[in-house]
């Protein structure tokens, strides 16, 4: 494909913005929408393609924003609508695109919808949530589990049934059978396309669509007591079910009105039920679903060499003719890089997904090397945590503020933040980062800048994926010619490595540029090398 075909989501990086977290503009101690207004230079800076905005809709805030009561609004403690206009006009006028999380799976229990569909059995909108008999002995009609632990299903005392909730009781599940729900959500979309959004961020995408006979679902024969109950079962019929795709391709046709808009899905299952969503002809308009399926099998894999050019080369020959591959190394919802790869290996982290085939998504505070925050039980804030204590089931140390400057509230707030800051805070802001040329936050600027200026980095193929002593390498190549080298030492210690003959564009250490290499390299424990090949 020439380049001048191709879309800004194919050559772009994303970054997740977290909006409780970013920046606080009022110092309320909580991230909004005009603090993230003030820091677009930076994002600007970085050279990522379009920012990621995480749910900031009205909400009781049982789930922090997952639980929506008004899909067409702003929740005032992130700001006003105003505010919101003023941030797309803002990100535009700066070349920044602006993707927003949309939660079609379920709504606050307080959403207007649900309100009428639990007021009776006979209500206009009754059916546009999942409600259902007691089974015979009076208990919960099946086995279906919430993935935040317990029962999936919650009495309703005013009208003698049980409704589904795929998460906690206040995230009633939309029941997307009705073609009604289908409509509203539909023109919600529309409301968000219509003021300019540059996609969309489907939240549980896989999740939308229930067995309409109710089975229950096999028990897991590996689930292990004590562990998240939700794994007691295999979700067979409460998740990736096929009628799911006719849904996802018509949220894909309703954005082909507007050019350029993406569509993402998040989609925790194995590669070859992922790359399903994206449609059975991705070349197509009308075969056409998810642009992005999230891959998050980067973050599910071992940090080994071995085992992830494994996962490269299979993901690479499962992608259906015209998908466009992404990567993703952190989240909201998993444990921050920096101390899920360990420390040392932050660098060479970097480099990985930023060299990959593929569009990449990058976390906030990733480039600063982050790792997760301390929580102590009187801090714990995430519902997931409160309802299945001790497990490790909390998601705050992931969500803590990010950290621009040394001063006592580290740039994000002048008040009390809503989460404490990581240890050592001061020595990991931007403002410290920024100051030290060899710092985690030079070597993204440095990727960034090689990865929009190079077709070899965000276009080109990629071939030779191989692990040899620890050592991750694979080649970039484009149709002029140009190839590039990377050489990925995933290990704790010093390994010597054959390498294709060539010059140093960049090395993690930020050390070495032009010089030659012939045949080997010594690299350094955690060390990423750049060569472009002669």
């Amino acid at each position: 494909m020439a380049l001048s075909q191709r879309l800004w989501w194919q050559d772009g990086v994303i970054y997740q913005i977290y909006p409780r977290s970013f920046q606080d503009a009022n110092g309320d101690g909580v991230g909004d929408l005009p603090g993230i207004a003030s820091r677009l230079d930076y994002l600007a800076q970085l050279g990522i393609a379009a920012i990621w905005i995480s749910p900031f809709y009205p909400s009781p805030m049982a789930d922090f924003g997952y639980d929506v009561a008004d899909y067409t609004g702003v929740d005032p403690i992130f700001g006003t609508m105003a505010d919101f206009d003023r941030l797309i006009a803002a990100a535009h006028a700066k070349s920044l695109k602006l993707i927003i999380d949309f939660v079609p799976n379920h709504t606050s229990d307080q959403h207007p919808w649900f309100l009428e569909s639990r007021a009776s059995r006979d209500n206009p909108k009754r059916d546009w949530y999942i409600w259902r008999d007691p089974a015979p002995d009076g208990g919960a009609p099946n086995n279906w589990t919430s993935n935040f632990g317990g029962s999936a299903w919650e009495w309703d005392t005013t009208t003698s049934q049980y409704y589904l909730h795929s998460f906690l009781p206040q995230q009633p599940d939309l029941n997307w059978r009705n073609p009604e729900v289908k409509a509203a959500i539909f023109a919600a979309m529309r409301f968000w396309l219509d003021k300019g959004v540059d996609g969309f961020r489907m939240d549980v995408l896989w999740l939308l669509i229930k067995d309409d006979q109710f089975r229950s679902n096999p028990q897991n024969p590996d689930w292990t007591p004590g562990s998240n109950s939700f794994g007691s079962t295999l979700p067979l019929y409460t998740s990736d079910r096929p009628e799911t795709h006719a849904i996802v391709r018509e949220m894909r046709e309703l954005m082909n009105g507007y050019p350029e808009r993406v569509l993402i899905g998040e989609i925790y299952l194995p590669l070859t039920r992922l790359v399903t969503y994206y449609g059975p002809d991705p070349n197509t308009t009308e075969g056409r679903g998810a642009d992005l399926p999230f891959n998050f099998h980067l973050i599910q894999t071992a940090w080994n060499a071995e085992k992830i050019a494994t996962l490269i080369r299979n993901y690479e020959s499962l992608l259906p003719p015209g998908a466009w591959p992404n990567w993703v190394l952190g989240n909201h919802d998993q444990p921050r890089l920096a101390t899920r790869v360990g420390q040392g290996q932050e660098h060479v982290a970097a480099m990985l997904l930023l060299t990959l085939r593929g569009t990449p998504t990058m976390y906030y505070g990733d480039e600063l090397g982050m790792p997760n925050a301390q929580i102590s039980p009187d801090e714990v804030q995430d519902p997931a945590e409160k309802r299945q204590p001790g497990i490790g089931m909390g998601r705050d140390p992931e969500r803590s503020p990010m950290l621009w400057d040394e001063s006592p509230g580290a740039g994000f707030t002048t008040g009390t933040p809503w989460l404490p800051f990581v240890p050592d805070h001061a020595a990991l802001s931007v403002a410290a980062e920024s100051a030290r040329g060899n710092s985690l936050l030079a070597l993204y600027r440095r990727l960034l800048d090689l990865r929009r200026d190079r077709p070899a980095l965000h276009a080109g193929d990629v071939t030779d994926v191989a692990a040899e002593k620890g050592v991750l390498r694979y080649i970039r190549g484009w149709e002029s010619g140009k190839r590039l080298q990377i050489l990925l030492n995933l290990t704790g210690e010093p390994v010597q490595t054959p390498a294709e003959r060539g010059r140093i564009l960049l090395t993690t250490l930020m050390d070495g540029a032009g010089a030659d290499v012939d045949g080997t390299m010594l690299l350094e424990a955690g060390e990423g090398v750049l060569l472009e090949l002669t």
